[in-house]
């Protein structure tokens, strides 16, 4: 038996990957996981990715990714804020009480 032909299924463009999806990612797992510097970097990369995917008109099938991995780089960039306080305001309580002794 064969089926009448209604022309071409198109619904659109297939969905496009960007190309820097798996490398935000991957640098804002690492950023919490090894090396906190990397976070900035991935926050700011996240950021210019999602501003393209939303300014493109096109689908991105990773835009998932992106986002995991400026989530990822906001919050090792917080706990190396955060690490880097505490460092400062304990080393300068350490640093004044040696120097009134």
């Amino acid at each position: 038996m064969s089926y009448p032909n209604y022309g071409p299924s198109y619904y659109g463009p297939p969905p496009q990957t960007h190309p820097n999806g798996t490398s935000i990612l991957v640098m804002g797992i690492l950023s919490l996981v090894i090396c906190s510097i990397l976070g900035p970097f991935a926050w700011a990369m996240g950021n210019k990715a999602l501003r393209e995917i939303d300014n493109s008109g096109y689908v991105y099938e990773n835009r998932g990714m992106v986002q995991a991995g400026r989530v990822c780089g906001i919050v090792s960039t917080c706990l190396f804020l955060a690490t880097l306080g505490f460092v400062v305001l304990f080393g300068g309580f350490a640093l004044l009480s040696s120097l009134s002794q």
